[in-house]
């Protein structure tokens, strides 16, 4: 009677716990398919929105990856990466996009590449974020800019000009290093934002100083190598490169005009636009297209002159999103990448964007950071979702506009992450 009744009883007990289990098991159904519908929902408006891009000849291709915590949820090539040839002709066969394409990331080399140079340098403690630019680079010692830091460079805050014609007074890396030391700084240090490619330049330089490498050198075997991004890399068609590459512009039409065309507020007295020359004029495809990395930087500079693939970029981020940890080994520290994650009193990080009025972050949660780089590239990452989106697009491909402007990109890029932050909520 006992053991009939203790059987009874753990049936009952096993019926509850089933049912219990069931009502659980069936919400989790409820719950994965409004997430797979959702899902569905994402890709079709990344789909409309980059078909709709190519079909209307705004953009030759584009390639996207979507990734939230280990799962990729949209990866895709749109386009092409090529439609003429080096001699401005029109290829009978355009070259289709593919997920192996590289890129050159231009700006997002000041992220991938120099940010996390020093973010390496900093974490094992071979240099502070504090620390005066003077202590490395002697010609910074000097009263006008003694108390800039490596903090002021990263931010953009160091007063130093967003941009000059380096090519015009030098040719080589050391030269322009010197160069930028000697120009006078446009403003107070400290007093307020303004984005500088000179600055990075210097970072570059700090780390070669640091570390006893060439820069090139050792962001391929400190970082990109560790991370397993066997396709990154500064002046490909030097260093091995087997996969296919998107081409950008034809020469360096737009730099042209900020040497030449005083309305973009670029000019500088010193320079007479017409004391050199040597303006490349053919299709770049695998030599950076940024001006002062090829002419006065050899290809290889902390402002530009990396080359990706999507597939490598997503590791450095996924790096960043693992908070530190690769392959179950911490490769960064969290503390030295939380420091570089929070935000400032201009709403940036160290290196990365961080400012949600800007279109490639807009409206995004507390943390959400990015980059986005002059050939068509960018990253946005918003921890709070777990979620980032690599975009890489070959709008210079295209050409020129009638007003002189290359295709905008931000309207593609807020509609983008729109479409990622309804896809969350």
């Amino acid at each position: 009677m006992r053991i009939s009744y203790f059987l009874l009883l753990l049936t009952g007990i096993t019926g509850i716990q089933k049912s219990k289990a069931q009502q659980i098991t069936g919400p989790d159904h409820i719950v994965k398919a409004r997430n797979e519908a959702k899902q569905r929902v994402l890709v079709k408006t990344i789909d409309s929105i980059f078909q709709s891009q190519v079909s209307h000849q705004f953009i030759p291709g584009a390639v996207i990856m979507i990734k939230q915590q280990d799962q990729i949820i949209q990866k895709k090539a749109y386009g092409n990466a090529a439609l003429w040839n080096r001699n401005r002709q029109l290829l009978a066969t355009p070259e289709k996009m593919t997920l192996h394409h590289l890129f050159d990331l231009a700006s997002l080399t000041k992220v991938i590449g120099t940010t996390t140079a020093i973010m390496y340098l900093a974490d094992r403690r071979q240099l502070s974020v504090d620390d005066r630019v003077s202590k490395y680079i002697r010609a910074f010692d000097t009263p006008e800019k003694r108390a800039i830091t490596i903090r002021h460079l990263l931010t953009h805050t160091s007063g130093i000009l967003e941009w000059y014609p380096m090519y015009y007074r030098s040719n080589n890396k050391q030269s322009t290093f010197q160069l930028i030391s000697e120009l006078p700084l446009f403003d107070s240090i400290g007093k307020q934002r303004r984005y500088s490619d000179l600055g990075f330049t210097i970072l570059g330089q700090i780390t070669e100083v640091v570390s006893g490498m060439p820069l090139d050198r050792f962001v391929k075997e400190k970082i990109f190598l560790p991370l397993g991004m066997k396709h990154t890399m500064y002046n490909p068609l030097k260093n091995g490169n087997s996969l296919p590459i998107a081409p950008t512009s034809f020469g360096n039409p737009y730099e042209r005009r900020m040497v030449y065309d005083s309305a973009l507020g670029f000019r500088r007295k010193e320079i007479n636009p017409a004391s050199w020359n040597g303006w490349r004029t053919h299709q770049l495809t695998g030599e950076v297209n940024d001006g002062n990395a090829w002419y006065a930087n050899g290809g290889v500079s902390g402002a530009a002159g990396i080359f990706s693939t999507v597939d490598d970029i997503q590791r450095l981020v996924d790096m960043l999103q693992h908070k530190g940890r690769v392959n179950g080994k911490q490769f960064i520290s969290e503390t030295t990448i939380g420091e570089f994650l929070t935000k400032d009193q201009f709403n940036n990080g160290l290196g990365w964007m961080m400012d949600p009025s800007i279109s490639l972050l807009k409206n995004g949660p507390a943390g959400t950071y990015g980059h986005t780089g002059f050939t068509g590239t960018s990253i946005a990452v918003i921890p709070a979702y777990n979620i980032s989106v690599i975009l890489l697009v070959n709008r210079q491909h295209t050409g020129l506009s009638a007003k002189g402007e290359y295709y905008n990109l931000s309207p593609v890029r807020a509609a983008v992450f729109k479409a990622v932050m309804d896809y969350c909520r």
